[in-house]
């Protein structure tokens, strides 16, 4: 498949968008055959510099991560 640069430059911001939006409100976005990406949310921690045993408060965050499906996994194997 030939594909024109512009076309797939659109075909991954318009993915890029929509993984944005729906992870942003903490929904997965599943891809069959590829995998899915879920947001997590982590807890506001207390951690402490080893250089100077100091305490800072890490506020609470949301992260992206990726499950790659089983066919995908049996593909690059």
């Amino acid at each position: 498949m030939n594909r024109k640069p512009e076309d797939v430059e659109k075909l991954l911001d318009a993915f890029i968008s929509t993984v944005k939006t729906r992870c942003g409100d903490l929904d997965s976005v599943a891809i069959p055959g590829f995998g899915t990406f879920e947001a997590k949310k982590r807890l506001e921690r207390v951690s402490v510099n080893p250089a100077t045993g100091k305490r800072m408060l890490i506020p609470p965050k949301i992260t992206l991560s990726f499950k790659p499906s089983a066919l995908l996994k049996n593909k690059l194997r």
